[in-house]
Order: C-alpha cells, then structure tokens, then sequence
C-alpha cells in the first residue's frame, strides 16, 4: 500500500476507536476524534501530516 493508503486506513481506524471510547468509556476521548479530523482537514491544505512524517520513517512510500 502507498503513503496515502495507510493514512487513510490509519486515521479511519482512531476515528472509530476513539468514537467507541468516547461513547463507552469516557466522552473525552470525542476531543481525539476532533483533533484527527481537523488534522485531516490541514493536511488537505498544507499537504503535510504528522502521521505521514512517521510512515515515512517507517519506510512507507508514496
């Protein structure tokens, strides 16, 4: 899989995560939920993402 492949998978993946933390552990965890989605929303921007600097020291390529 590509660089934006994984990302997509991964920041699907804390998005239900944190939903179902948030709805049966503690609704705090809705603030991560947020940050990934505005996250996702300044990469669209800026083209760059913290978690697509770490994949790519992972050797992730795109």
């Amino acid at each position: 899989m590509d660089l934006n492949r994984w990302l997509r998978l991964i920041a699907g993946a804390f998005v239900l995560a944190t939903l179902l933390l948030g709805y049966y552990v503690n609704t705090k965890w809705f603030l991560f939920t947020a940050f990934v989605g505005l996250n996702l929303m300044q990469s669209a921007f800026t083209n760059w993402c913290p978690m697509m600097a770490f994949l790519r020291r992972l050797g992730v390529r795109a």
